[in-house]
């Protein structure tokens, strides 16, 4: 069994989706491994991981407002304002997603379906340079 791990940085410019699917085929064509199993994992408490349809771009846009009907900005609304008003509801949000996911690894490559791809949720409003961690464990 062999084991690899790594990692990529993902700049955004405020909330939305995005894709990180290119950058973490390309760490894990530089492995040598051709099955096994990919760990993505996100080590921030205000941005979330998603595997998500990436052919039409309206899916990404109506998730970005529904999460922010589903998670209302206000100072009124939460206690928790250290960092700004968008601070709780990024961290409500990640709760309410996920930070790490398991994707199993075949023929030397993430065993996506045809429409999926995985995105960085990032739910600040500001710009921020975000790591994601891979391990990639297999044969």
């Amino acid at each position: 069994m062999k084991q690899a791990m790594g990692e990529i940085t993902c700049r955004t410019s405020g909330p939305g989706l995005y894709e990180v699917t290119g950058e973490v085929c390309a760490w894990t064509g530089g492995q040598d491994i051709r099955d096994g199993l990919l760990t993505v994992y996100l080590p921030h408490t205000s941005a979330s991981l998603l595997i998500q349809e990436n052919a039409d771009p309206d899916v990404r846009a109506d998730l970005e407002d529904f999460f922010s009907i589903l998670v209302a900005r206000g100072p009124a609304n939460y206690r928790h304002r250290a960092e700004g008003p968008d601070d709780m509801p990024a961290h409500i949000r990640a709760a309410l997603t996920q930070t790490q996911l398991s994707i199993p690894f075949e023929d030397g490559r993430p065993a996506l379906g045809t429409w999926q791809g995985i995105y960085l949720f990032e739910h600040r409003d500001r710009p921020h340079t975000r790591r994601l961690k891979l391990h990639l464990i297999g044969e």
